[in-house]
């Protein structure tokens, strides 16, 4: 009687759940496809924007869809495919070396910081954190690139700014923090060295974080224009959003030029959004590949002490 009872309660609360599951299924996919669309809208108009003649940008606003069709903006933009192509190079270039590089450094550095028995330990990850804080200013890292290390229109300045960020050390060190010290005491028995030890043991365990950081680093180095602006002045070395940036600097000048009475046909708004979609479109392809460990990733290294 009692396996009975037991197996009646068992059932009973399988189907509560089964209901429960069904009234939360009901209720959040809807609702996260709501959110789902309400985030994509406004790249759908910039989309829709980038196809839409200009002076019906002007004129009417924007719109999901183009009131009237235009591919001036893209035929604007693609003139010089030779360049946009070396422009993409660059920017290829820069941000793949960057990222590997900098996900070496970031990760080497969480785990020297995690290691309990570095001395110092804490004075270091206060001047790392301290750094956040403040910092040497434009000037004396330009001198430094320029004048020190002669990295003017050399793509490694580039590459240099983005190379470490603090934030980044700190959320690979708590990420680390979750990994179990007798993991590493069972290698460490087992003969392995140090290096042996981040490289076997550590970095398999930390995929999510790392992949969080490769995002982050691979959007900062791809929507990094201002470093070209400092170190750059051979337009070959330009790479993509800097150049574009220009295309913009461009279209200002034009539509002054237009509203001082000079007669200039210059697709300047829907030029703008077809640049953000030029842009914005490689660096989408990376996400796919990185979504399933980033929210573990940037939660992890958020919530732990």
């Amino acid at each position: 009687m009692v396996t009975k009872d037991k197996e009646n309660n068992s059932n009973s609360d399988r189907s509560v759940k089964g209901k429960d599951q069904k009234v939360f299924n009901m209720i959040a996919y809807p609702l996260m496809g709501l959110l789902a669309l309400v985030c994509f809208l406004p790249f759908w108009l910039i989309i829709s924007a980038s196809f839409t003649d200009n002076s019906s940008i002007i004129k009417d606003g924007y719109h999901l869809f183009p009131e009237k069709w235009s591919l001036d903006a893209y035929r604007y933009i693609f003139a010089a495919p030779a360049t946009l192509l070396n422009a993409y190079k660059v920017s290829i270039i820069v941000t793949v070396v960057g990222t590997l590089l900098s996900i070496a450094l970031v990760t080497m550095a969480g785990y020297v910081l995690n290691r309990k028995d570095l001395k110092y330990r804490n004075q270091l990850s206060f001047f790392i954190y301290f750094t956040t804080l403040f910092s040497g200013g434009l000037m004396p890292t330009y001198i430094l690139y320029v004048n020190v290390l002669d990295l003017r229109n050399n793509l490694w300045a580039l590459i240099f700014s983005g190379l470490l960020s603090p934030f980044n050390i700190i959320l690979m060190r708590n990420f680390m923090k979750g990994i179990p010290d007798a993991l590493v005491e069972a290698a460490r028995i087992d003969g392995a060295g140090d290096f042996g030890i981040f490289v076997k043991v550590i970095l398999p365990l930390c995929k999510p974080g790392i992949a969080t950081i490769i995002l982050f680093v691979a959007l900062g180095y791809w929507n990094n224009w201002y470093s070209a602006m400092l170190y750059m002045s051979k337009s070959k070395l330009y790479p993509l959003q800097y150049y574009l940036y220009n295309i913009i600097t461009a279209a200002q000048t034009a539509k002054a030029s237009t509203s001082a009475g000079v007669n200039l046909v210059f697709p300047g708004e829907s030029i703008k959004m077809a640049m953000a979609v030029v842009a914005t479109g490689p660096i989408l392809l990376v996400y796919p590949f990185v979504q399933k460990y980033f929210v573990q990733g940037i939660t992890v290294g958020a919530v732990k002490g």
